[in-house]
Formats: structure tokens, C-alpha cells, sequence
């Protein structure tokens, strides 16, 4: 054995061998470019083949499951890596900038994204069984882990169920539970346990940032978000920006633009239109924004999408 190779850990060959099952699945199911909804809830298909530029896309809460490609992605000034060993965990509602950095059509970004059921979660987290996972000193939304034989499992019987249709009512939330039992099984847990767990201050964050994911349009006032997070204002400014690298209203914006820039996009809004509809009462500081946010005007900008036949996409 050459020296200084003793150390290096041979990739398993039983997740290899897994991985390639389920990127064959994912890829034979979706088939072409694009986001590919199933008939199972909550679950989605990615197949990119070609990287592209960082772009602004919207996180929920839920799980991503990378086989093939390469994928960054960057919350604040974190940056999280997701390549074809990498499952990525979304625990909050944000946005964040993406960048698909390794895709082609012989080697495609294949990825399937499922969405978290919370009270699910908390169901799955109840059972004795389930071991405690140590805390970490890591608070953000985002946390990124390797995938293991038993979750690339449990994720191709998943989609299995793609075939067999009058199987999904009654399997498909067992393979889930199955699936979230093997992510509180990692170290990657700690963050789901936090935002699932009651009590738990990020619990509480996740529920200012559901309350302003619904409201978003209407005023913002610190005093009535901290009273809905039950918690100071101090205290939220601080585990908000934990969770999110932004404050409360650097979120807010965030929300308000995304949503103008996909409302103008899909709908053909105007500037103006899209702009009161998400809560700005100046259509001179939404250009202003908005030109900040996403490098120009929004007209240039919806322009350039079009042109370039770009969609405004929820992350994966």
C-alpha cells in the first residue's frame, strides 16, 4: 500500500451499488429537463443538465436526496456542498442562492426532494426508540449529510410505489416514517429535532418565520412577532438570525421580491401590480430593491428570464 493512502476510507460498495439504483429511478421516472412532481405528496423529481449561475430560490422545509451532479448552495455566508453522496435538510422556510456547479446531459443533476410533514416528525420523534442526538453548536435552517445504505433504501422503495399507484395511500407513509427514522439516525438530526421539538426556542423562530411566510404583504411590528414567537424582541432578533443569516425584515424583503419577481414571471404582472400586491406601498423603492436584490429592474429582469426561458424555483 503506497504511504499515506493507509488512512483513506474505500468508498461501500453496498451504498454505491444503492446510490446508482436510485439514480437510475429517479432518472427513468423524470426523463427529462426539470422539476417532476409524482403522485406521491410531497415528493419531486430534479433532473438539470447543465450547471448554471447562482440564482435565488425558495427552501421549505424537507429533505433532498443528491445522486448525481453537484449542487451549492449558500444561506447568509454559509455555504453547504451537495454532490451525489449528499442529502441536504431543510428544517425552515427560507430563501437562499443556488448554483448548480456539475451537471451534462451523459452525467445529470439527479436529485428527489420530499417534503416534511411536521406533525409527522414530532410523531416519529415521540417513539422511545428513537434515539437522542447530542446537540450542536450549528443553528442555521440548512444541514448537509452523507447518505447511507438504509436512506437510499428506504428512498427507492418510495419510489417504487411511482408504479404501483393504489399502493400510495396506504405505503407511502410508512416508507416516509421509515425515511425520517433514518435521518434522526444521523448527526444531521439535531436540527430537525430543534425545530420539531416544542418549546424549543428554534421551534418558536419556526413559527415567527411561518406566520411571516403567510403575511408577509402586511406590515411588519417586532413587538406582535416576538408575542407570536413567545418570546423578546431581542431574543428573536437573535435566534431568527441564527436560523436564517437575516433578520425578521431582511426575510421579509426577501419574500416580497421573490414573490413579485414569480408573480411578474407566471402570471405577467406588471412592475406596479406586483409591487402592491406584495406589500410595497412605493413603486420607487420596489425598483430600487429589486434592482439590488437581483442585479437589475424588473422589467430587464423578467426580460432576461424570458429570454433565457428561466423559471423562479423552489430549492432542491
Amino acid at each position: 500500500m503506497a504511504r499515506g493512502t493507509q488512512n483513506i476510507e474505500a468508498p461501500d460498495p453496498a451504498v454505491i451499488e444503492m446510490r446508482q439504483s436510485l439514480a437510475h429511478r429517479i432518472a427513468a421516472i423524470a426523463g427529462r429537463e426539470g422539476e417532476h412532481r409524482t403522485a406521491i405528496p410531497g415528493l419531486s423529481l430534479y433532473y438539470r443538465t447543465a450547471p448554471t449561475s447562482c440564482y435565488h430560490a425558495s427552501y421549505e422545509p424537507g429533505l433532498s436526496i443528491f445522486v448525481q451532479g453537484r449542487k451549492r448552495i449558500i444561506l447568509g455566508g454559509t455555504e453547504y456542498l451537495c454532490d451525489g453522496s449528499s442529502f441536504l435538510l431543510s428544517s425552515i422556510d427560507v430563501p437562499a442562492q443556488s448554483q448548480i456547479v456539475e451537471a451534462s446531459e451523459r452525467v445529470p443533476l439527479l436529485c428527489m426532494f420530499l417534503s416534511l410533514d411536521m406533525p409527522t416528525v414530532r410523531e416519529v420523534l415521540s417513539r422511545d426508540d428513537v434515539p437522542e442526538i447530542k446537540a450542536s453548536s450549528h443553528r442555521q435552517g440548512f444541514a448537509v449529510g452523507e447518505t447511507t445504505v438504509g436512506l437510499l433504501g428506504a428512498c427507492n422503495r418510495l419510489l417504487e410505489l411511482v408504479d404501483t399507484p393504489e399502493d400510495i395511500p396506504f405505503l407511502s407513509h410508512l416508507i416516509q416514517r421509515e425515511i425520517l427514522y433514518r435521518i434522526l439516525r444521523t448527526p444531521q438530526a439535531e436540527r430537525l429535532r430543534a425545530i420539531a421539538t416544542s418549546g424549543d426556542l428554534s421551534q418558536r423562530t419556526a413559527r415567527a418565520i411561518a406566520w411571516l411566510r403567510a403575511n408577509f404583504a402586511k406590515p411588519l411590528h417586532m413587538e406582535d412577532l416576538a408575542s407570536t414567537a413567545r418570546m423578546g424582541v431581542s431574543t428573536l432578533h437573535h435566534q431568527f438570525r441564527a436560523l436564517t443569516s437575516m433578520s425578521p425584515l431582511q426575510y421579509q424583503k426577501q419574500l416580497r421580491l421573490q414573490t413579485a419577481r414569480q408573480r411578474m414571471l407566471m402570471d405577467g404582472l406588471d412592475a406596479s401590480s406586483a409591487a402592491y400586491e406584495v406589500g410595497y406601498e412605493s413603486i420607487s423603492q420596489f425598483s430600487r430593491e429589486y434592482s439590488r436584490f437581483f442585479g437589475q429592474p424588473p422589467i430587464r429582469d423578467i426580460k432576461a428570464l424570458k429570454d433565457n426561458n428561466i423559471a423562479v424555483v423552489n430549492g432542491a
